[in-house]
C-alpha cells in the first residue's frame, strides 16, 4: 500500500493538472478550423482573417467586433497556431503589460501552450513564443522554446539569429558565435549580433 506521502504528492500532481487542464484545455477545432500550416485548413480561413483578424487588428488598432483581443481569440479558437495573429496577441500583452488584457478567454502563456500542443513541430510557433519570453525577461525559458525552434528547422536564419542573441545575453559565447555564424552564412542581413559579439571581444573570422 503507497504510504501518505506519495498518497498525498500524487494528489497534489492530480489536482494541478486537473487545474491546468481546466483553465488552458486543448484545442480541437478541426471543423471550422485547424493547422495554420496545412494548405487544406487554410482554406478555412476566409471568414476567420475576414471578419476577425483584418488588417487593422493585426497592426493592433482596433477591434472587429469588440476588443482586440476578442478577434484574435477568436482567430486562435479555429487556429490555435495562427503565427500571426500568436504575434499580434503578444506585442499586445507586451503593450498591455497584462497576460489576460479585456477580452481574452485564456492566458496568452495558455494560447500558446495550446498551439504548442496541437502542433509541437511547428518552429514557428516555438520562435514567436520564445521572442515573447525573451522580450518578457525569462531568458531561461525562451532558450527553451528558441532552441526547439531551431532544431526543428535549422536552415532559418532568423531561428539562429535569436538564438545567438539568447546565448550571447547568457555570456555562453561559443554557442551565440555558432549560432550567429550560421545564420550570417543562411543569410540574414542584420549585422546587430555580429556586432555585440565583436564589441564583447567574442567574434573570430
Amino acid at each position: 500500500m503507497p504510504s501518505r506521502p506519495t498518497l498525498i504528492v500524487a494528489l497534489v500532481l492530480w489536482q494541478a493538472a486537473a487545474h491546468a487542464a481546466t483553465d488552458c484545455p486543448a484545442f480541437n477545432n478541426t471543423i471550422s478550423g485547424g493547422d495554420y500550416t496545412n494548405a487544406g485548413d487554410r482554406q478555412k480561413l476566409d471568414v476567420v482573417e475576414r471578419f476577425h483578424f483584418t488588417p487593422q487588428v493585426e497592426r493592433l488598432e482596433r477591434g472587429q467586433s469588440g476588443y482586440l483581443r476578442d478577434d484574435i481569440a477568436y482567430t486562435l479558437e479555429h487556429f490555435a497556431n495562427h503565427h500571426r495573429a500568436l504575434t499580434s496577441l503578444a506585442r499586445l500583452t507586451l503593450r498591455e503589460k497584462s497576460s489576460r488584457p479585456k477580452g481574452a478567454k485564456y492566458s496568452t502563456e495558455c494560447y500558446f501552450d495550446r498551439a504548442i500542443r496541437f502542433r509541437p513541430d511547428d518552429a514557428r510557433v516555438r520562435a514567436i513564443f520564445g521572442a515573447y519570453l525573451l522580450a518578457l525577461g525569462q531568458e531561461e525559458a525562451a532558450l527553451a522554446q528558441l532552441e526547439e525552434a531551431a532544431r526543428l528547422e535549422p536552415g532559418n536564419a532568423t531561428n539562429q539569429y535569436n538564438l545567438g542573441l539568447v546565448h550571447l545575453r547568457r555570456k555562453n559565447f561559443d554557442k551565440a558565435r555558432e549560432a550567429a555564424k550560421l545564420a550570417y552564412e543562411l543569410g540574414i542581413p542584420m549585422p546587430g549580433l555580429k556586432n555585440k559579439l565583436e564589441a564583447a571581444g567574442q567574434w573570430k573570422d
